[in-house]
């Protein structure tokens, strides 16, 4: 039986409950799923190896949803997708596939955003990949129901389908990298837990390796080895707003509003812009915007190619240094471990314009308040070095420029080694104190 440790159950549960709520019968959700799916006519359950088979076999695209059932976050959009009648006919033209754990997944196919308890990759069945969909407006809101978005990805990808292999290497850019671990299972934090099958004789969810967990595993063998974090493990899958856009929901990836003086703003996007290919790759979803983007330089250009008013416009969306820094990653599940690593547990928010007025800070100097203060194992490190909820950081390494949470965290994780500490400012009430922050 594989049992976490109480530090780490209880890091686990606060990282989930910030961000969605969990059924109450986790194990009942996970057995019952597997119950009522297991001999369903159209999905193949839990056996992503034998989709792939069915997929060479028949010539269908394959489609691999891959979902964290004891979560609610999505739960809708799960819903709607099993039992939608308007999706069914779009659905029989692929080989479905239900994965609900990670364990044995092949992390060079399965390349996506971890913290989603809903994902969706579309393939070939030699393996290459045609798209990716995933969601963070149902992210946010379980009992958002809508599909059109999923509607678009599905036809998306069965137009890239209906032109493969000709359009091949228009797909190179989709395809997933080399890994140093073939599954997750082989990555050292999860390799002593868990093992690639799932103990449907015992405890099924605590032998379960849920996706964000892989990102967890991941940083730490970094960490480990006292490497710095990668930034692409640090700022995932930028959502395109990083850039200055959003994309409409019910698209495969229009434009609905550009921030005028934005990265996207000032390489010529507009609204109502749809992309046709990003990185000289075709987009089926939002998530394919933001897989280009997680590949992307820290420096550089992504050639885009988008329709306006039903004609083909070339732009060169410029990728100043620095720019994946900007990546809010505060609402997501994976954040938890870095804040161990980096803030000793402090869970940070900058003042608003009207606090920092109150207490006399200039916009362009750092505030952030530690809206929480961990409690435990390595999330009570920076309690246990006298920090306090509300403290406010208003120096840190010398420095006073103005800093968000994520920004401070990539910094942190890139130059300073486990078991450095940082001196650190902050001003409780009136007062300003001089703390040592513990890098971990």
């Amino acid at each position: 039986m594989n049992v976490l440790p109480l530090s780490s159950l209880l890091g686990l549960l606060f990282a989930v409950a910030a961000f969605a709520e969990t059924v109450k019968d986790r194990e009942g959700a996970v057995r019952n799923d597997k119950a009522a799916m297991e001999k369903d006519a159209r999905w193949i359950y839990n056996d992503f190896r034998a989709g792939f088979a069915k997929a060479k076999a028949t010539g269908k695209p394959l489609l691999v949803v891959l979902r964290c059932v004891p979560c609610l976050s999505c739960a809708g959009i799960d819903a709607q997708v099993l039992q939608e009648p308007e999706l069914a006919p779009l659905l029989d033209r692929f080989v479905c596939v239900r994965l609900i754990n990670a364990n044995a997944i092949d992390l060079s196919l399965f390349q996506f955003d971890y913290d989603l308890s809903f994902s969706t990759i579309f393939f070939n069945g030699d393996g290459t990949v045609y798209g990716r969909y995933g969601s963070w407006t149902h992210q946010r809101d379980p009992m958002d129901k809508t599909t059109a978005g999923y509607k678009a990805a599905l036809q998306g990808a069965l137009a890239i389908h209906a032109g493969y292999p000709a359009n091949k290497a228009a797909l190179v850019g989709k395809q997933g990298g080399p890994t140093p671990f073939k599954t997750p299972v082989e990555i050292p934090t999860l390799a002593d837990r868990y093992k690639l099958e799932l103990d449907w004789q015992g405890k099924v969810v605590q032998s379960c390796v849920h996706c964000h967990q892989i990102g967890d595993a991941f940083r730490a063998s970094y960490r480990d080895k006292g490497k710095p974090v990668p930034p692409e493990w640090i700022f995932p899958f930028p959502q395109p707003e990083t850039i200055g856009v959003t994309l409409a929901t019910d698209r495969a990836a229009r434009v609905e509003s550009v921030v005028g003086d934005s990265i996207a703003g000032r390489s010529g996007l507009r609204t109502g812009d749809e992309f046709i290919s990003l990185a000289g790759q075709p987009m089926v979803s939002p998530a394919d915007v933001s897989w280009v983007l997680h590949r992307a330089p820290q420096g550089g250009s992504l050639p885009a190619v988008v329709s306006r008013a039903g004609s083909p416009v070339t732009l060169n969306i410029t990728l100043p240094t620095g720019w994946r820094e900007k990546t809010d990653i505060s609402k997501r599940v994976g954040t938890w471990s870095m804040r161990g690593m980096a803030l000793g547990g402090l869970v940070l928010e900058e003042l608003t314009d009207a606090e920092r007025a109150q207490r006399g800070i200039a916009k362009d100097r750092v505030a952030l308040r530690a809206k929480g203060v961990g409690q435990f194992g390595k999330h009570a490190a920076a309690k246990n070095a006298g920090f306090q909820k509300d403290d406010v950081i208003a120096e840190i390494d010398g420095s006073f420029a103005r800093v968000t949470e994520g920004e401070l965290i990539g910094r942190l994780l890139k130059d300073w080694k486990p078991g450095e500490r940082v001196k650190t400012t902050v001003l409780r009430g009136d007062r300003r104190i001089e703390l040592s922050l513990p890098i971990q």
